[in-house]
């Protein structure tokens, strides 16, 4: 990828979101990975990484929790790493149009496919941890997490399906991005 358009988008004046969506996606995932860990594992201490198997009730278990959750924030650290290096490359192709409306959308479309993703698997196939373990019924908090999951996947999407008219040829986007130096 040398971050030059394509010969083919070039002869025909093509114009791909897709390397904006991809990093917003990475970027999301990762941010919405981050705001799990830190808010449901760290501040208000709701579950850890492996809580439902192994129950942080003594301290050699805390500390395998805490080994498990910090493997958990090394790969979303990751995956918002490989995200900023996309956007980095995205940013220097002309032949991606520079929208916010369809970033922040592939940001909340990320987030939404974390959360499903993550509570789906997590939650309910290898019923690693619980959001809330502690609750007498658990579920209930699990489902509001695919719930919230769901919307903000849904909110992403239609911002970025706004975001298509700033790729249309005449939009603001397109002329600021020709007028801007290489």
């Amino acid at each position: 990828m040398s971050g030059v358009p394509s010969r083919g988008a070039a002869m025909h004046g093509a114009r791909t979101r897709g390397p904006l969506i991809a990093a917003g996606l990475l970027i999301g995932a990762g941010m919405g990975g981050f705001v799990d860990g830190i808010v449901f594992h760290q501040i208000l201490q709701w579950h850890n990484m492996l809580s439902a198997r192994i129950p942080p009730n003594t301290l050699v278990d805390a500390k395998v929790n805490m080994a498990w959750d910090g493997l958990f924030h090394a790969g979303v650290w990751l995956m918002t790493a490989i995200g900023l290096a996309a956007l980095w490359r995205a940013g220097g192709r002309a032949d991606v149009p520079w929208s916010g409306r369809t970033f922040g959308g592939a940001l909340l479309a990320g987030w939404g496919l974390f959360n499903l993703v993550e509570g789906v698997i997590d939650h309910h196939l290898l019923e690693l941890h619980h959001v809330f373990e502690y609750a007498a019924d658990p579920r209930p908090y699990d489902y509001a997490f695919l719930a919230a999951g769901a919307v903000l996947l849904l909110a992403g999407w239609a911002l970025m399906r706004a975001g298509r008219r700033d790729a249309a040829p005449g939009s603001a986007a397109v002329e600021a991005r020709g007028r801007r130096a290489p």
